[in-house]
């Protein structure tokens, strides 16, 4: 695991902290609880979720090792603004509420290391208000592809192509495209009949990045070989 947390932090979550597993499906926060604890996961990936009064579902990121989670409740007492759901098996380290501010008091790096986490979360959501607004389906599930690619993908064995190590469902994805299902799986079956993507059930294997950047820039030319025409949303 590459730490995205370091120093005395590190140290305080190998000495204090307590390890647990949780398998997939499972949830390790729920939305409204007060629990004061804050989580670095070690192995494996999570969806950070919250639903909209009207019920819909809306994935705000995917975690996975080296993240830390829980830790604005920990720091301001409100409720879990979020819930964070287990996408594979994970193992993570809890770590006491009082135990990390007490170590963010001492540790002036952690602090700091602390912060630039908080703020590079805040311009990602600034990010995606702006993709929700001012981009069409198409664009959000070839960003979001690419990104997952970059961030999750393997090497395809045996086969050309990029594998995106999320089992994510379609509904998961639209959810985390802002969109409805039935868009996102226009979006996918266009990519695929573009040749930038393969998909299996919870798979998708991406066989042309460079075709899929372009389309998530939003280059007009890479209809051309079709109908000229971006896909219908």
């Amino acid at each position: 695991m590459t730490d995205k947390f370091f120093g005395l932090a590190r140290t305080a979550f190998d000495s204090a902290g307590k390890t647990r597993k949780w398998a997939a499906g499972q949830i390790l926060v729920r939305y409204g609880d007060r629990t004061d604890q804050v989580i670095l996961v070690k192995s494996g990936q999570v969806k950070v979720s919250s639903s909209a009064p009207t019920g819909k579902q809306v994935v705000l990121a995917v975690r996975g090792p080296g993240d830390l989670l829980g830790e604005l409740s920990v720091i301001d007492g409100r409720p879990r603004s979020a819930q964070v759901t287990a996408l594979s098996a994970v193992t993570a380290i809890t770590l006491d509420g009082a135990r990390f501010r007490s170590l963010l008091i001492a540790d002036g790096a952690a602090a700091f290391r602390l912060l630039e986490i908080v703020v590079g979360r805040l311009r990602e959501a600034d990010l995606q208000r702006l993709e929700y607004g001012a981009y069409p389906v198409h664009l959000r599930v070839a960003r979001l592809l690419t990104e997952y690619a970059t961030t999750y993908g393997r090497a395809a064995q045996g086969q050309r192509g990029t594998v995106i190590m999320l089992p994510l469902t379609q509904s998961e994805l639209a959810e985390a495209a802002g969109a409805s299902r039935e868009a996102v799986a226009k979006a996918l079956r266009r990519l695929r009949e573009l040749g930038a993507i393969s998909t299996a059930r919870k798979q998708i294997v991406v066989l042309r990045p460079d075709l899929l950047a372009r389309i998530a820039d939003g280059s007009p030319s890479v209809y051309s070989d079709a109908d000229g025409q971006p896909p219908a949303e």
